[in-house]
């Protein structure tokens, strides 16, 4: 099959922000190669097997060079991939698109550009300041403040208004060369986080704008300069409180109910509101406290979701990186040989996901499975294997690998001359489990499914909320979060230091041998789940804090 790339614009946020077009592009992906500023959970979309790697650049950050990431996109192109460039914003707006075709173009490699939603014109819209009006802007320019000596600044004073992206880095020059050509009173805005939960806006003057703005990095912003930043307070979104004390009197009777339905806002939002309301009127238990959740980038949904009904504001911080194994020939024998082996043994949701999608790719289905029996370690394994029709025959009461051994033995399943197959991480884990399955007479074969790793770079909203020193909770779910959740931070500064910042917060773990590495490299744990389980933990950390 001849490989595609397509370099995909990922628009400004979730997947309300994508095209259909990359939607469905992200869904059939073999490979995604994704900047970092990309809002992770559109990874979720892609297929189980799909190798997601994160290649983006952030100043001043530890990064993959341009050239590395041009030749990984010819290579898994020629080895007949198809594979999504995703961008952030448009392609076409300082994205780094160029390079990456004319190396494409000298492989001879097929590709196709996809536009996205530029924060250029998302930023703006979302804070209420149109970039053209009647009176107040006859056009706008769009630009980069990180080389400010390279721009015509003459000419850029004539243009009533300016959008600046990748600007706040340097922001006291720009103000210096805008002054030079523009008023002092002229109006600026700055938003961050466009089209995010997070998502702030700043304005004021040239003058007086840098007094506004808090401490620290303001990445990514957008800057919009021109008399259009007055309309920021009409156009923007009526203010939450005003409108949630409407709710608590009796929305449906408020004269500003009807005033908001019939200008700018929808009732669709106003039921929105109306709804998380209500949940504020029940008084969830945990809401307001900051939690921050350490699991896979496409692991984390289902954990946040639980912890969201709670009341918890969740963050996540994606610390493994699932990618495929080195070598796919190991398992792909194992499964043209599946007629062979008694068990099938199951230890994690990457297994199962690992497993059937190269089941699948050999052509075969569950259907294959129909002389084995089936072993599973936790309920989150078990549900995901119930996706694929198959009910396990054997699950530990304990939710744990090292019970399984005990399982067997209870279910006077005869483990002697048995042939047992066990798809598994590359890196190893597990040893135990399989050391007694082969002391009781098993013939187990161990072979890599898929790999863990970690992230090339921290998320720069969970870095954000790390430093700020105010998260009740942080959560791991196995030993290798708590590794490279300490390797991620290990990168940004020192141990010492970025120790201090979730000293005031509590170490949730989901079982003994992640609570083992959590002493061992944290220090401490603070609540340990019962059962092992994401319910286990999610029960676990409200009694701490109830």
């Amino acid at each position: 099959m001849k490989g595609k790339v397509f370099i995909v614009g990922a628009g400004i946020g979730g997947v309300e922000f994508l095209t259909v077009r990359a939607r469905d592009l992200i869904c059939t992906a073999e490979v995604i190669i994704s900047d970092a500023l990309v809002d992770r959970t559109l990874l979720d979309l892609a297929p189980p097997q799909c190798n997601c790697i994160i290649a983006g650049k952030r100043g001043g950050q530890e990064s993959i060079k341009q050239a590395e990431i041009n030749q990984m996109l010819v290579e898994y192109c020629l080895q007949g991939k198809q594979v999504v460039r995703l961008k952030s914003g448009d392609p076409w707006i300082f994205g780094r698109s160029l390079p990456e075709i004319s190396a494409l173009q000298a492989a001879n490699c097929d590709w196709e550009v996809v536009a996205g939603i530029s924060s250029a014109i998302a930023a703006p819209m979302l804070a209420g300041i149109p970039l053209t009006e009647v009176e107040a802007s006859s056009c706008f320019a769009v630009m980069t403040g990180h080389d400010l000596e390279r721009l015509p600044w003459d000419a850029i004073a004539q243009i009533p208004t300016l959008v600046i992206l990748m600007g706040t880095n340097n922001l006291a020059g720009l103000l210096a060369k805008l002054q030079e050509g523009k008023s002092g009173d002229t109006k600026i805005a700055i938003v961050r986080w466009c089209g995010r939960p997070e998502q702030q806006v700043w304005t004021g003057t040239l003058t007086d704008i840098q007094s506004k703005l808090p401490e620290g990095s303001l990445s990514p912003s957008v800057i919009i300069i021109g008399e259009v930043v007055k309309f920021h307070e009409q156009l923007s979104r009526p203010d939450r409180k005003l409108l949630e004390n409407c709710v608590l009197q009796d929305l449906a009777s408020s004269p500003i109910k009807s005033t908001l339905a019939s200008t700018s806002l929808s009732q669709r939002w106003l039921s929105d509101v109306e709804a998380s309301v209500d949940l504020e009127k029940e008084k969830l238990p945990l809401q307001g406290k900051r939690i921050l959740v350490t699991r896979a980038a496409t692991q984390a949904s289902q954990f946040t979701d639980l912890l969201t009904n709670q009341g918890f504001e969740v963050i996540e911080m994606p610390t493994l990186a699932i990618v495929p194994p080195s070598s796919w020939e190991m398992l792909d024998q194992a499964i043209a040989d599946l007629a062979n082996y008694d068990w099938l043994i199951l230890t994690s949701a990457n297994a199962v996901e690992s497993f059937f999608g190269r089941l699948q790719q050999s052509g075969k289905d569950s259907r294959a499975l129909h002389s084995l029996k089936v072993a599973v370690v936790g309920r989150k394994t078990a549900e995901v294997l119930a996706n694929y029709g198959i009910t396990p025959d054997l699950v530990p009461v304990d939710f744990i690998a090292d019970s399984l051994i005990d399982a067997f033995l209870t279910g006077n399943h005869v483990l002697t001359d048995k042939k047992l197959l066990f798809p598994r991480v590359q890196s190893g884990g597990r040893e135990v489990l399989v050391e007694q399955l082969q002391q009781h007479g098993a013939i187990i074969e161990s072979i890599p499914a898929y790999e863990s790793g970690c992230p090339e770079a921290i998320d720069p909203v969970a870095l954000a909320a790390i430093q700020s020193q105010k998260l009740d909770v942080i959560t791991f779910a196995s030993s290798k979060t708590v590794r490279y959740f300490c390797q991620l931070l290990d990168r940004v500064t020192a141990r010492e230091t970025w120790q201090t910042w979730i000293a005031s917060a509590k170490i949730a773990s989901i079982g003994p041998q992640t609570s083992k590495t959590c002493d061992e490299l944290l220090g401490r744990v603070d609540c340990e789940a019962v059962e092992y389980t994401l319910d286990g933990l999610a029960e676990a950390i409200a009694k701490i804090l109830n």
